[in-house]
């Protein structure tokens, strides 16, 4: 199969009736957005399990590496001038 012939990856994305948020359900191939939310629905929400479905072209999302959670997820450990505690009032400073 040659680069043309192949469809694009869809990432769904599915609200059950129970949830309020839309969870990962799975990626597809699909040739537009409509064939890919009718593919979405028969493969994903065959027995009623959702409310909602989202479709997404895979290239259009962006994620954080997991190999430098480290460096991105850092806690704020060490540093307490992000808490407001850290402040101080300053004396003759009102409406704070």
């Amino acid at each position: 199969m040659s680069d043309s012939t192949v469809w694009p990856l869809w990432e769904v994305f599915i609200r059950s009736s129970r949830g309020l948020s839309h969870v990962h359900a799975g990626s597809l191939h699909a040739p537009d957005a409509t064939m890919a939310l009718r593919n979405a629905r028969d493969l994903y929400t065959r027995r009623n399990e959702g409310s909602s479905v989202w479709v997404v072209p895979a290239d259009a999302i962006t994620a954080s590496d997991p190999d430098a959670k480290g460096g991105f997820f850092q806690s704020a450990q060490g540093k307490n001038y992000r808490h407001a505690t850290y402040y101080t009032r300053s004396e003759g400073v009102k409406h704070l």
